[in-house]
């Protein structure tokens, strides 16, 4: 939290045109409270507790806690530090703190305060997460301590989201900490087979092929259903180790297994029947649509970029909830293969596209860099938009 937090609750209040008062009755924060925050007695407050005056005040629960003071006019990026992801690593290895007990965090709150963050997880908001994350991981830590099981599960979700999240922005070792506290925490081998999709993905990012195979293998064992009786939640998380599985494998070489692994995640995507997200969770969505990504995936890493195009047009992906975990990971391949085609202007339209969905996710896609490195290369000049592509992309020029 920041110390301007007061001046941002007072500026926004102001705005919206209520007393102290009002806004506590709305919030259901204390009136104190919310005067010593904006007098400056106190410097910050639980995030659960700035979260419920951001719903109040109908803003962003981050434009609340960091950022620009209200009315100051300051940009909102002067203050970035030059590691967004340092108070988020700290958190992760830091001590449980003590909670004040007028204000201590509930279970209830903090899922209520996971639920609405979720968003910008599954939307790559990068800046946002890099906000609150490391209040809601002490928080999650006090939680996990005082709140018995559920409070454990409530730590579980938030190291699983905050795991894929820092894989998914290279922060590696800070990954691998997130993914063993809540394999630690999980309490069913379905909560433990969601964290170690996750963890196989951070080991095929690192290269580590041979490791990545073997733990999806045995965990997709591990969780194997009987396909007639199997739920939703039995099959995404079966089908996900398969793909995982299948993943790694034919990066190793290994294309028997590869088209195997494969082949029996497809058997659970038919059994799901349509693309669908158990339990409403981005991470666990999987179907036939998930299926057909990762095929195509296969196929440009075994070096068919014509196959990469003759799949991609049959993928229906307008039918998903378009995250960069499929989509726009999916768009990368289908640029990459145009590049091979030597079809660099039909590349640099699915990069401008990608770029246009996910513009926090682009700048951590070594991918994307190497694809656009080799469009520069065969270009003598390169026009206005691509010198913004290339600045976006982080390709040095």
């Amino acid at each position: 939290m920041s110390a301007d937090m007061g001046k941002r609750l007072q500026g926004v209040r102001k705005r919206r045109g209520l007393t102290q008062r009002e806004l506590a009755t709305l919030s259901g924060v204390s009136v104190s409270l919310i005067r010593k925050l904006e007098q400056g007695e106190r410097a910050d407050t639980r995030l659960e507790t700035a979260r419920r005056l951001a719903v109040a005040l109908r803003v962003p629960t981050s434009s609340l806690v960091r950022g620009p003071a209200a009315g100051t006019g300051e940009d909102a990026e002067s203050d970035r530090d030059d590691d967004q992801w340092a108070p988020v690593r700290e958190a992760l290895v830091g001590p449980v703190g003590s909670a004040d007990m007028s204000e201590a965090p509930t279970v209830a709150g903090m899922q209520d305060l996971i639920d609405a963050a979720v968003p910008l997880f599954s939307g790559d908001r990068f800046r946002e997460l890099s906000l609150i994350l490391p209040a809601m991981i002490r928080d999650a830590d006090l939680i996990a301590e005082t709140g018995g099981p559920a409070g454990r599960d409530v730590r579980v979700r938030l190291m699983q989201l905050t795991g894929w999240l820092l894989t998914q922005t290279r922060q590696f070792e800070a990954a691998g900490t997130a993914l063993d506290r809540s394999l630690e925490d999980a309490s069913d081998r379905l909560q433990g087979a969601a964290t170690v999709n996750t963890r196989c993905w951070l080991l095929l990012r690192q290269g580590r092929l041979g490791e990545a195979r073997e733990l999806a293998v045995r965990w997709a064992d591990e969780v194997e259903p009987r396909i007639s009786r199997a739920t939703p939640g039995e099959l995404s998380a079966w089908g996900w180790l398969l793909l995982r599985a299948s993943a790694a494998a034919v990066r190793d070489n290994r294309p028997g297994e590869a088209d195997d692994t494969l082949r029996y995640a497809n058997a659970a995507a038919v059994a799901m029947g349509r693309e669908f997200a158990p339990g409403d969770d981005f991470l666990k969505a999987f179907g036939p649509i998930t299926v057909a990504l990762k095929r195509a995936e296969n196929a440009m890493v075994v070096d068919r970029p014509d196959l990469v195009l003759k799949l991609s047009v049959r993928i229906p992906t307008s039918g998903m909830r378009a995250t960069s975990n499929n989509r726009n990971r999916h768009l990368l391949d289908v640029a990459e293969a145009h590049t091979r085609a030597r079809d660099y202007a039909k590349a640099v339209d699915v990069l401008q596209e990608i770029r246009a969905s996910a513009p926090e996710w682009l700048p951590n896609q070594r991918y994307a860099r190497d694809i656009f490195g080799r469009i520069i290369a065969r270009r003598r000049t390169l026009t206005p938009d691509m010198r913004s592509l290339a600045d976006a992309i982080g390709v040095p020029m």
